[in-house]
């Protein structure tokens, strides 16, 4: 292990989240309303640790799996700490460890938050909330092999790190200029939503707020009632085809702008998402119908919208689920377990993953009626190497652990068994609001501080799908 060069990239990963927080300080000076201090205080803090870190002398610019790994995660709990302290001095929030929370879950776009009332805070403060989303949808490591070409000698370590799903697929053969386009697809999702939004009569801070959220699947609104609060279709309508644009491999989009629509067309992983989006708000429309007051027109959009922000783990709310039938809240769970595709901005379980997993489960019975046959997992054409089922079971394995160990010791905590669980799986699938206490019209500041810790915690372990840190917890790593 190259401390020395894990130190430095950390460092360089501290200097841009400090330049990141300069378009919140522009904010604070375009509305004037309270003082600088917060983000002059984040930046001056990020920016001289991070220089401290980058000025320590390497003597190997190899960066390895253990490298790599260590990075991906300290960085991201490098990120969080030193992001809470905008919200921590402008006293947002009670205490650090809410701050620490809230950034945790803007910069894994989980979208849960401690802030009972979002209305009265700044908006340099409401900016950045919702810039931490923008930071962390496709991961502040992939900017920073996408800003530093030199780290590509062994990038794909970082890069493996970070990006979802059971497969790692670059777009181009090096992982800088990946990183660059895997950035320049999402900024130009970011700025049609944008636009969309402005057109359809949102203000521009309104705009980018909440295309901030929806691009990188995180959910943070600038109200209360977050995007129920616009009563409006049209604007449903587009964050619901921007969620689901941002669910799906961005990988396949990159190739879509580049002329190239026939993989996003004929991608198994894709069809099945957008299948089950259609069948749950179906089913959930029909439920609705049939357990409310709601007209078929009000339950189809309800359950389309829930359907699409639970999925796509963008966690925006226009109802309240929690006080629909059981049997809706059930598929609420099961999508929100599910999550969305590889490579996207959601998180979740992911589709392909669930795909290799029945895949393979199917084959175990056939292997039953005829032991000796040699039967491939195949997703569509593509036969799924064994390296990959294995680590799909095993992810699965741990993914159903965590869920337990996080929903007992969130019931020990004091919540009812169906806030505890809800919590916990909206935490570990990244989603931000779940059932009971922490509904959709609710938010996490009841929860007890250890609590939050537990759940900032899971959060990081969702985003960064476990295996990258557990491995810093492990002996033979350091070793």
């Amino acid at each position: 292990m190259h401390i020395n060069l894990v130190l430095k990239t950390l460092g360089l990963v501290l200097l841009i989240e400090a330049v990141a927080m300069v378009p919140s300080l522009l904010v604070e000076l375009i509305y004037q309303e309270s003082s600088l201090l917060p983000f002059i205080v984040g930046i001056s803090a990020a920016g001289l640790v991070g220089m401290g870190l980058y000025l320590v002398p390497i003597h190997n610019k190899n960066v390895g799996y253990r490298e790599g790994f260590a990075i991906a995660t300290f960085g991201w709990v490098l990120l969080t700490l030193f992001g809470a302290i905008p919200f921590t001095v402008a006293g947002a929030v009670p205490s650090y460890i809410d701050a620490v929370f809230e950034t945790m879950s803007g910069l894994t776009t989980t979208g849960a938050s401690v802030i009972p009332n979002v209305e009265v805070l700044p908006h340099s403060i409401l900016f950045w909330r919702s810039f931490t989303h923008w930071l962390g949808g496709v991961g502040i490591i992939v900017l920073t092999l996408a800003l530093i070409p030199s780290l590509n000698i062994a990038g794909i370590q970082m890069f493996k790190a970070e990006v979802p799903g059971p497969t790692k697929s670059k777009v181009v053969p090096r992982v800088a200029q990946t990183s660059r386009q895997l950035y320049k697809v999402y900024l130009i999702i970011t700025v049609a939503n944008i636009l969309a939004l402005k057109l359809a009569g949102l203000s521009w801070f309104d705009s980018l707020i909440h295309s901030f959220g929806t691009v990188a699947t995180g959910g943070f609104s600038n109200y209360n009632a977050s995007v129920g609060h616009f009563q409006s279709a049209i604007i449903e309508t587009i964050l619901i085809f921007f969620m689901l644009i941002s669910g799906i491999n961005f990988a396949l989009h990159y190739n879509w702008m580049r002329g190239n629509g026939r993989p996003l067309l004929k991608d198994k992983e894709t069809r099945t998402f957008l299948g089950i989006v259609g069948l749950s708000t179906l089913v959930i429309t029909l439920n609705l119908i049939f357990t409310t007051d709601n007209a078929w027109e009000q339950a189809l959009r309800e359950a389309a919208f829930t359907v699409s922000a639970i999925i796509t783990t963008t966690g925006y709310a226009t109802a309240d689920f929690e006080q629909w039938s059981s049997f809706s809240k059930l598929i609420i769970l099961l999508i929100m377990f599910c999550g969305g595709c590889a490579g996207s901005t959601s998180g979740g379980l992911k589709v392909g993953r669930l795909l290799i997993l029945l895949k393979s489960f199917s084959r175990q019975l056939m292997r039953l009626i005829h032991p000796k046959a040699v039967i491939p997992v195949r997703i569509g054409k593509d036969v799924v190497p064994e390296v990959v089922v294995e680590s799909a079971h095993t992810f699965f394995t741990l993914y159903i652990l965590f869920l337990a160990l996080g929903t007992a010791a969130m019931t020990a905590l004091g919540l009812d068994l169906v806030s505890a669980s809800s919590a916990a799986l909206s935490a570990l699938s990244n989603t931000g609001p779940g059932l009971g206490m922490v509904g959709p019209m609710s938010n996490y500041a009841t929860v007890p501080d250890l609590g939050k810790v537990i759940l900032t915690a899971l959060m990081l372990l969702g985003r960064l799908e476990i295996y990258t840190v557990l491995l810093v917890f492990s002996v033979k790593f350091w070793r």
